[in-house]
């Protein structure tokens, strides 16, 4: 049965509301909640000239990060008039909530850099129902938290001190941990209170520890006149709450948070109910129809062929190529529309069942990209017959089926689609640049449209390219950054002041050089600031977690106009790479080699991928630059995330939308964009993402 496109939205489980800090908590105050397991979190909070941006990310169910952005008016800190300030946090929970025990929760707080909103705590909050169970969500749930904090969360009514500490770091650059100054200089306690009077409804009380040294300093940002702060919230949406909050005796503030989880998509995924297996006649019956005399005829597999591919059509399936025998027929098929490669599986068994003769017994399926077999899974269609309808069909149909390696060619004698090759396809679509952290304006953004235009002329060939029109925007409006460097990328403010650019426009090649080995060769403008050559090999064997890769680039600088001219720099670049699935939907990368400015190095990530495909990580690069040649920040760091628009539109997408945010963009660590590195593509229809993904073979 399809399922219902116009059903309710899933909601989220109840989480813990944020507070100005875009973390659990009262107003200024942290609690010890957690959000639940992979939540995302997008906060902002302003009060007396102070305004914070905060994400967050429930990285497990015991850790929480998030990175910060915060404007502080006034301030006349290093000599600006509004000083912006980038900062990271994370939480660790000591101990969960159980029987009269609190949650526990220790954290740090703004943990590199210049440390102005620097401070670390170990708090515990304690839940209590007022409202008797099975009503409303939240009723009468009642939040008492009590801690100690240090840094600016122990500069109000200290009780003691564990050594000295600087109010904040004066150094140039920034961005390196300060792990000196963790759980150092005066201590004191706060404390709170948050009432969920009903599903909609709550209210917060704090005392707290923060005496705001630097913004009350001659009153330059706000006078603080108490230490008590409250304040009232409103869930507006599942996802939506807002606040109003009067803070310190002296001003009115404001709050919005919006939280995401990945297991709970905006729209319900729309996908029509697949053909249901068709069942073969039976044997003893019908024996004429299980002779094998049609696999003699040289016209069999065209026949087949051209029975099939409108089937697949239907589904969102290209036919790559089909070879038959009496008893088993090999499908090679493009995926064009499911993010989740099982469900694709399903389908193309479904297709192949109903069109292959009763005696093909075997199927084997080779999901294709790029004109590369990814990988063969080989199933019996006997057991698809006997259990589609059975409760254990999703494990006991997995029990049953190999997942191994794919030939590097297609068997001799298969019939290749029909006009599959040469292939022209054009498409165009609205494109988001965002440009982040300028001191004069946070915040910059270009919108417009993307012309895409793709020519396939045989399997691995693809040349591609891309015009893009810019329609509105302010990123030209930007300032350069000075740099001891080649500036490989401060100077990207330049690649924005044209209207009309040439994005991209290259030729690839991608194949099979031997067992368990994925090849790519590229060339032309790769992305607005570089083209030349790229060559990528990589190593993934099928049932392996572990992938190795080698990467070798000549990038040369493109002028600033983005037509088809070059300038000066010229680079070679490399890495070595190596990825590793950790389970549980974790991904670690490691890359190391040379980068754009000539430095050497290696950049370590981690990325949490959840089956629907969200992605949220982080990554940082160390190289032989010195803290001070790279300037400000110390060393290139960053987070990622990757939203699929079919959790948004609840309708079948490969496509989705995301962005890397860096707290300032330097030359030291950066890397060339060349478009189709291989593992994700190869990782995609591999072991460990089909065993993941299984369940979706039914659907």
């Amino acid at each position: 049965m399809a399922q219902d496109t116009a059903a309710p939205s899933f909601d989220p489980p109840a989480a813990a509301s944020l507070n100005f800090y875009g973390l659990p908590g009262l107003m200024d105050m942290p609690s010890a909640e957690m959000m639940p397991d992979g939540q995302f979190s997008m906060a902002a909070a302003t009060f007396a000239g102070q305004t914070r941006y905060t994400l967050a990310f429930q990285a497990t169910p015991w850790l929480m990060a998030s990175f910060r952005y915060g404007a502080i008016r006034d301030l006349n800190l290093f000599g600006f008039d509004t000083y912006y300030d980038r900062n990271f946090d994370v939480r660790f929970r000591l101990m969960k909530e159980r029987g009269a025990w609190p949650e526990l929760t220790l954290g740090l707080q703004d943990l590199a850099g210049t440390g102005i909103y620097s401070g670390e705590y170990i708090v515990a909050t304690k839940r209590f129902r007022t409202a008797p169970l099975g009503t409303a969500r939240g009723d009468g749930q009642l939040k008492l938290t009590a801690g100690l904090g240090w840094g600016r969360l122990g500069s109000n009514g200290s009780i003691g001190s564990t050594g000295s500490r600087p109010a904040f770091n004066t150094g140039d650059t920034g961005g390196e941990l300060s792990y000196d100054q963790w759980f150092r200089g005066p201590v004191a306690p706060f404390a709170g209170i948050e009432w969920q009077a009903n599903d909609r409804l709550g209210f917060k009380l704090e005392y707290s520890s923060d005496a705001y040294v630097l913004e009350t300093r001659d009153s330059s940002v706000f006078e603080r006149k108490s230490s008590v702060n409250f304040g009232v919230e409103y869930q507006a949406t599942p996802r939506t709450r807002l606040g109003a909050y009067y803070m310190y005796g002296s001003s009115f503030g404001l709050g919005a948070q919006i939280q995401l989880n990945p297991k709970y998509p905006v729209r319900r995924l729309g996908i029509p109910a697949p053909q249901p297996v068709a069942a073969r006649p039976d044997r003893t019956s019908r024996p004429q129809a299980w002779d094998t005399g049609w696999a003699a005829s040289a016209e069999a597999t065209p026949r087949l062929r051209d029975q099939l591919e409108p089937v697949l059509l239907t589904e969102g399936l290209v036919l790559e190529s089909l070879a038959v025998e009496a008893d088993r027929a090999e499908l090679r098929y493009r995926n064009t529309r499911y993010r989740n490669p099982a469900v694709a599986m399903g389908r193309a068994a479904r297709a192949l069942a109903r069109v292959m003769p009763a005696s093909v017994e075997t199927f084997r399926l080779v999901p294709v990209a790029n004109g590369m077999g990814l990988s063969e899974v080989t199933l019996r269609r006997s057991d698809l017959e006997a259990l589609e309808f059975d409760p254990q069909a999703t494990d006991a149909l997995r029990a049953v089926t190999g997942i191994g390696e794919a030939a590097p060619r297609i068997p001799a004698g298969a019939a290749t689609g029909r006009d599959l090759y040469p292939d022209f396809s054009w498409s165009v679509a609205p494109y988001f640049s965002p440009a982040y952290f300028d001191p004069d304006q946070p915040f910059r953004i270009d919108v417009g449209a993307d012309l895409n235009a793709s020519y396939r002329p045989a399997p691995g060939w693809l040349f591609s390219g891309t015009l893009r029109q810019r329609v509105a925007g302010n990123v030209k409006g930007g300032k350069t950054s000075g740099s001891a460097l080649p500036p490989v990328r401060t100077d990207q403010v330049l690649f924005a002041q044209e209207d009309t650019t040439l994005n991209n426009l290259y030729a690839a090649y991608y194949w099979r050089p031997g067992r368990d080995l994925y090849a790519r060769v590229t060339a032309g403008y790769f992305e607005s600031a570089y083209g030349g050559l790229s060559s990528e090999l990589l190593w993934k064997p099928v049932s392996s977690r572990l992938a190795l890769g080698l990467e070798a680039n000549y990038a040369r600088k493109r002028d600033y106009d983005q037509r088809l001219g070059f300038q000066d720099y010229g680079i070679v670049t490399g890495h070595a790479s190596a990825y590793m699935d950790l389970g549980r939907g974790f991904h670690a990368q490691v890359d190391a080699g040379r980068y754009l400015a000539g430095d050497w190095g290696a950049t370590f990530g981690l990325d949490r991928v959840f089956d629907n495909g969200w992605s949220v990580g982080g990554f940082f690069t160390l190289t032989d630059v010195s803290a001070e040649e790279f300037g400000e920040g110390s060393f290139d760091k960053g987070i990622r995330f990757s939203i699929p628009l079919e959790w948004f539109l609840g309708q079948p997408s490969q496509r989705s939308i995301g962005t890397t945010i860096r707290p300032i963009q330097r030359d030291g660590g950066a890397r060339v964009h060349v478009p189709g590195r291989l593992y994700g593509q190869v990782r995609a229809a591999h072991g460990k993402a089909l065993d993941d993904g299984w369940p979706g073979v039914w659907e």
